[in-house]
Order: C-alpha cells, then sequence, then structure tokens
C-alpha cells in the first residue's frame, strides 16, 4: 500500500489526502442523522432547522431538552409514539381541532399547559414537518444543554447566542488539523524514505522547521482570513436586528395590562400601521386620552403614570395643561408633581408615616427626572417621551405595514407575536431576510371578499373551480427583489 501510494504522482497523493479529510468531515457531521430512524422521502435536516427558527423557536427551547414559552419538543416522535403519525401532524397545524376530537394526547398537552392554545401551522406540508422532526431529533440526542434565549432567537438580551451544532463543529475542526498534520508527517516520512532508497542525500525538517515553513504560515493566514471573513458577514447580516432585544423603556408600559387584560385594540395607539408605512410610536395625547381619567396604575400607582403628565404639561392636581409649560423652571415643575405623588400616596396608604410619603415622593420624582431627561444633551422634562425603538430593519429594505395590516389582513402579533402577554416588548421575531421570504412563499393572500385582489381573475377562477386551494404572497409577486429592495 506503502508502495503504490510512493508510486502516485504529487498531485494523485494531494487528492487522496484531501478525500480522506473530507470523507471524515460527511461522516462526523452526518452521524447524528443516521442515527434518527426512519422520515418521510425528501426530508432534510438543514430544512427543518430554518423552518424551526422561523416558526417554533419563539416558544420552545432550542436545545430541545427544557422548558420555555412551550414544551420541550425532543424526543418529539417518541412522545407521540402510540399515536398515528397523523395525529402529530394535526397537532401541528390545528391543535384545538385535535383538542376537540378528544386526543388522549393532545388533551394531555392542553390540559398541562394551562390551556394555553398553540400556534398553528396549517401551511408546513407533510414533507416540511417530517424536516422539522429531524431536525428536533437531531439537536435532542446530540446536542449539549442551551441556555434560554429571550424570544429563541440567535441573539438575545438575557440569552446564549449559541448553535445546537458549535460543540461538533469545533470536534470536527480539531479532528481534522490533527489528522492534516498527522498526513504530512506520514507523507514527509515516506518522502525521506524514499530518497533514501533511492540513494540521495536528504536532511530531516525538525518539527520547528515545519511550523515556521512559508507553506504552514500561508496556511495559517489563510485560515484566519476565511474565519475572519465568515464571522465579519454574520455579523454584520445580523447588525441591528437582534431576536430577544428587549431595552428598558423610559416608562413601565405593560402591554400585557393594556392590550390583555384591558383588550385595546394595537391600532388604536399604533395607529399608522392601518394607514401607512410605520405603525407610529404613540404621542402622550394618546395616552391622555384615557390617563386624564386614569391617574393611578393597579401595579405601580403614579409611578409611571405621572411621567406622561410631566412630559406634556398636564396637573393632575387641578385637571388642567400648564401654560408656557415648556418655559417652567424645574422647581416649579417639581414642585407641581411632588405634591400630586404625596397627596395621592396619603390617600393610598393612610398608616404611612411623614418620612414614607416624603422617601416615596423623592423616589418617584427622581424617576421622572431620569425617564425624561439625558445626559446626551440639555433636554428638559417638558417634550416627547424618547422611547427606545425595538425593531429596526436596514435603510435597504423597504416594509410597509399598511400593506400587511390593511391589505393582507395580518394580525400584529404574526411578526411581533403575543405581544397582549408582554409585560415588557421585545422583538420577537428574526426580522431576516430568509424569515419574510419563507413567509412569503408559505402565507396564503386572503383573496375573499378582499377588493384589492379582484384583478387577480385567473386565480379566483381556480379557487372557485377547486383546481387551487390557495394563492401565496410568492405566487403574487411577492419575491420580487424590488419589491423590498427598489
Amino acid at each position: 500500500m506503502i508502495t503504490g501510494f510512493l508510486h502516485l504522482t504529487k498531485n494523485a497523493r494531494l487528492s487522496l489526502i484531501f478525500s480522506l479529510l473530507t470523507s471524515a468531515a460527511f461522516i462526523l457531521s452526518s452521524q447524528n442523522s443516521f442515527a434518527q430512524g426512519t422520515y418521510m422521502e425528501g426530508a432534510d435536516v438543514a430544512v427543518g432547522k430554518t423552518l424551526f427558527k422561523n416558526n417554533c423557536a419563539s416558544c420552545h427551547n432550542r436545545n430541545m431538552k427544557d422548558k420555555m414559552t412551550g414544551p420541550a419538543l425532543g424526543p418529539a416522535e417518541a412522545n407521540w409514539a402510540e399515536y398515528d403519525r397523523e395525529d402529530l401532524y394535526s397537532w401541528i397545524r390545528g391543535s384545538q381541532a385535535l383538542v376537540a376530537s378528544g386526543h388522549p394526547r393532545a388533551k394531555a398537552i392542553y390540559a398541562e399547559w394551562n390551556q394555553s392554545v398553540m400556534t398553528n401551522f396549517p401551511q408546513l406540508t407533510d414533507v416540511e414537518i417530517e424536516s422539522v422532526l429531524m431536525y428536533i431529533n437531531d439537536v435532542y440526542t446530540a446536542a449539549p444543554a442551551i441556555a434560554n434565549g429571550g424570544g429563541g432567537g440567535d441573539v438575545g438580551e438575557g440569552g446564549t447566542a449559541s448553535s445546537s451544532n458549535l460543540w461538533l463543529y469545533g470536534l470536527l475542526l480539531g479532528i481534522l488539523v490533527i489528522l492534516s498534520f498527522v498526513l504530512a508527517r506520514v507523507l514527509s516520512n515516506l518522502k525521506y524514505m524514499q530518497d533514501v532508497a533511492a540513494g540521495k542525500e536528504v536532511q530531516r525538517k525538525t518539527l520547528v522547521q515545519t511550523l515556521t515553513s512559508p507553506a504552514f504560515i500561508a496556511f495559517v493566514v489563510l485560515a484566519g482570513i476565511l474565519l475572519g471573513g465568515y464571522t465579519t458577514v454574520n455579523s454584520a447580516i445580523e447588525l441591528g436586528r437582534q431576536q430577544g432585544y428587549q431595552p428598558t423603556q423610559p416608562i413601565k408600559f405593560s402591554h400585557a395590562l393594556h392590550a390583555g387584560t384591558n383588550k385595546i385594540e394595537c391600532q388604536y395607539c399604533h395607529d399608522g400601521a392601518r394607514r401607512s408605512k410605520h405603525s407610529v410610536i404613540p404621542a402622550a395625547n394618546t395616552c391622555m386620552n384615557c390617563h386624564k381619567a386614569i391617574k393611578k396604575g393597579p401595579q405601580y400607582g403614579t409611578a409611571e403614570i405621572t411621567k406622561i403628565y410631566a412630559s406634556i404639561g398636564y396637573n393632575p392636581n387641578n385637571d388642567t395643561y400648564i401654560e408656557n409649560y415648556e418655559d417652567m423652571p424645574r422647581e416649579e415643575i417639581k414642585e407641581v408633581y411632588t405634591k400630586w405623588i404625596s397627596t395621592t400616596y396619603e390617600e393610598l396608604n393612610s398608616e404611612a408615616t411623614a418620612k414614607e410619603i416624603s422617601s416615596e415622593t423623592k423616589t418617584q420624582w427622581e424617576g421622572i427626572v431620569a425617564s425624561l431627561t439625558n445626559d446626551t444633551y440639555d433636554k428638559k422634562i417638558a417634550g416627547p417621551i424618547e422611547w427606545p425603538r425595538i425593531h429596526n430593519l436596514p435603510d435597504h429594505a423597504y416594509f410597509n405595514h399598511a400593506q400587511h395590516v390593511s391589505v393582507g389582513k395580518l394580525e400584529c402579533q404574526t411578526c411581533h407575536g403575543p405581544v397582549q402577554e408582554m409585560e415588557e416588548v421585545y422583538q420577537y421575531s428574526p426580522l431576516s431576510m430568509g424569515w419574510c421570504i419563507n413567509c412569503h412563499r408559505q402565507t396564503p393572500v386572503q383573496f375573499e371578499e378582499n377588493p384589492y385582489y379582484q384583478n387577480y381573475e385567473q386565480y379566483h377562477n381556480e379557487l372557485e373551480a377547486g383546481t387551487r386551494d390557495k394563492v401565496t404572497v410568492e405566487e403574487i409577486g411577492g419575491l420580487e427583489c424590488q419589491k423590498c429592495h427598489y
């Protein structure tokens, strides 16, 4: 065997070594998938990973072992092993229908999670579901535990940015480096033996000479450039749109209280969503529509609502707006709102001492100043509330809220998640190009009773004839580059 290897040309020897390395990489990277069982033809673990990230990761932990908003998904098939595979498909596509049918597993999950309704995914095909199952089991059987991340995204506040196969890639890289070094030494020894057998006078290179040779240094530099370029590109792609991002806001506004408990429609405050590109952040005047009457909150009392009053110049002591408020000295502003805070706190806490009232008043006033002013420039208390932006797209990407809300008839939760359950809003979806494209490929357009799409006569006729069951956004031009990058 060695003699045959020596008779190969240099290029042939290099090709053989490269084939060995490639085979090792393939075997190591594929060893998980081969052990997962039989899946439907066409199922692909890479496709399953994408579908999981875009549809499931917001509620289910990515390590498949720990609970998050929803239950741990692994081992997916074992949990449903005693039932037909079609039952699992039905659960994913429409869980409530399966619960209503009395299915034991569906009822058990529904009861265990306090009757929380799972998001339906009717657009997923059997092959796509099989791909997700393949990915779930691939991670569950091979990956180490991953820390919970806010929103289950790649990068999030309070979470760990990680990939389920990161450890495997590291191991693979280490093995390939070691294997490359061993094969290089073997090749060097074989060459030395060949030269000695031919009667040539040769001097073997030491390990130090090998590691400091121009070829080895060039290899290290090239590997560094490739790794640096890969890291830079990936980081640039994620720039400005971190899934799970949850900044601290100047006012502790609870969407769970307003949109959840009190059932206030999203578009009452974000009225731009139905008529313009931007959903808009509501001005304090919108807040005052309610808080002119509701002056104390159920959780924070006057602490947060008084910040709204102070920003707009509303005097809650006598229910009037202060004239020339922008020019009012801070000490006079302080007198107005500390009077309101102390009077209200005393009414709510009849047994409070003067010291407790004074301490609470001081704390709330300092909170007002901290929330409505900053050190960047000389901003007075009066003026708009500066809410840190959460959702952000690159400047070259065009997105129109009205097109999706008024024409597409999408619910706000489709992209922003269960906002009605969030105390503090965070970025629910990845907002990546791939996420948008997948949505356009899978989401059916609401043609019925939607005059915007009346001119698509062919599709209407096919839907009526039963030759077509849906029309996706992709089929009406939703993947044309200029629609988002004009």
